[in-house]
């Protein structure tokens, strides 16, 4: 850009405070303003190749000006406000094809226990049922749906080789694909 005319980077200078205050009247700030007449410029520097010269300089740094404020409002309507994060968080999601095979696997393995485990756990651990209702539907003692809804865990355990309770949801690649702290490891409610 050295081979800018003189008179042309004088043209531009002088341009400055009509441009300050066609943009206050545009963002109705200062600093906003300040900022939209600073990218303006930067805009017309980096395309001074395209001014003419002997055309109006003020009118075209004007366009430009102006253009980059109506980019910014179609900008900020798509933008939601979100200062302390909550928004943003609720936005990640793990990767379907890994949650579909877990999903499968713990089917699979679900379907390997006896039927009064099975059905103990489903109750309690999936339906949401107390145990004292569990024993109810399946004509059974409290203690037993305890021993069942147990055993079945524990089964369930074995057959995915899960050690610990951190192994259910995300993998640590995973975690780390999404690094969001709020995301809370999921668990099989009836794995607790």
């Amino acid at each position: 850009m050295a081979n800018v005319p003189v008179e042309t980077r004088e043209e531009m200078l002088a341009c400055i405070p009509s441009l300050r205050a066609f943009a206050t009247s545009l963002t109705g700030t200062r600093d906003r303003a300040d900022d939209l007449v600073q990218e303006a410029l930067m805009k017309a520097w980096a395309n001074i190749g395209r001014f003419k010269t002997g055309t109006n300089m003020r009118a075209w740094l004007f366009v430009i000006l102006r253009n980059a404020f109506y980019s910014s409002c179609r900008k900020t309507k798509r933008e939601v406000p979100d200062p302390d994060g909550r928004y943003s968080d609720t936005l990640a999601e793990h990767p379907g094809q890994t949650a579909h095979l877990d999903f499968e696997d713990f089917r699979d393995a679900l379907a390997q226990l006896p039927e009064d485990q099975r059905e103990a756990l489903v109750l309690v651990g999936a339906s949401g049922f107390s145990y004292e209702e569990a024993a109810e539907i399946c004509g059974c003692a409290v203690g037993t749906v305890k021993s069942r809804v147990n055993r079945a865990r524990n089964r369930l355990a074995e057959i995915l080789s899960v050690v610990s309770a951190g192994e259910y949801g995300p993998d640590q690649s995973l975690q780390a694909a999404v690094s969001m702290s709020s995301v809370s490891t999921v668990k099989l409610s009836a794995m607790e």
